[in-house]
């Protein structure tokens, strides 16, 4: 026999008062953006100033956007893009649930470059700021599949495999908490450490990049644990849609911690 543990019987509706549902998925998205701006709020006027606390509170919209638009719209192109030729109205059916990190990355970097080209602030720096808290997101997001019981990991014999309820009778790998913990608190313990380092924080996109570089090898060695999505199984030379995505994220993020190196040095205090 191989041990296992039976996945605890959660309830994936945190909250439900008549036909008004309120999930657990929903509150992490929430959580996460409100956390991530009290502190994004807060790091906008350390040196070398990327904006105003008013500025902060303003990009909370255009962030929200950016995840959901960018989410959906990400997820369709890279995970069913049958849908565009079959029923392209499901696009908009967010209930259906259906998110992609990285199409929601895309959408928030668009939203950042509009925001600070529209407000005339330094776009690298308010960046750093908001990538800093990003992982607060992302960590919460991955124990709400937990807690959904969605996006298992591979089956495995380790002591504390899982078996989950629509995953067949096998214990899987609870890769949810385990990109949990590289995601989130391994990866904003690193980014918070950076963009509080006076000498870090004053080169612009240094604290960006780290962030796509650091999401981009957590999320590979996460997908290494994590079960392809059925729809698309593995793909080039066996590697998921996760990891491929992620490949460019480590490309760009490196280049942009070596390319700050040109920035300004930090004033004697």
């Amino acid at each position: 026999m191989i041990p296992a543990i039976l996945f605890p019987a959660f309830d994936p509706v945190a909250l439900a008062i008549g036909p008004v549902v309120i999930r657990w998925y929903a509150l992490a998205y929430i959580a996460g953006i409100v956390i991530a701006w009290r502190i994004v709020r807060h790091l906008v006027t350390k040196h070398p100033v990327a904006g105003t606390p008013e500025q902060a509170d303003d990009f909370v919209t255009w962030a929200t956007l950016g995840v959901i638009l960018g989410g959906r719209i990400g997820y369709v192109l890279f995970y069913r893009p049958d849908i565009i030729l079959s029923a392209p109205w499901e696009i908009a059916y967010l209930w259906h649930g259906g998110m992609s990190f990285h199409g929601g990355a895309a959408g928030v970097i668009v939203a950042l470059a509009l925001f600070c080209r529209h407000n005339r602030i330094p776009f690298l720096l308010f960046s750093d700021r908001v990538t800093s808290a990003v992982p607060i997101g992302l960590g919460l997001g991955r124990l709400a599949n937990f807690v959904n019981g969605e996006l298992w990991g591979r089956t495995t014999d380790v002591p504390w495999g899982v078996i989950f309820p629509h995953a067949g009778p096998e214990p899987r790998h609870p890769s949810q908490l385990y990109q949990a913990a590289m995601e989130g608190v391994i990866l904003l313990v690193i980014l918070q450490w950076i963009i509080r380092t006076p000498s870090l924080r004053a080169r612009p996109g240094f604290t960006a990049g780290a962030f796509l570089a650091g999401y981009g090898v957590a999320r590979i060695i996460g997908e290494f644990f994590r079960q392809p999505d059925p729809q698309l199984g593995f793909l080039f030379a066996g590697a998921t849609m996760g990891q491929l995505l992620s490949v460019p994220m480590v490309l760009v993020g490196a280049w942009l911690m070596a390319r700050s190196r040109r920035a300004v040095e930090v004033p004697a205090a």
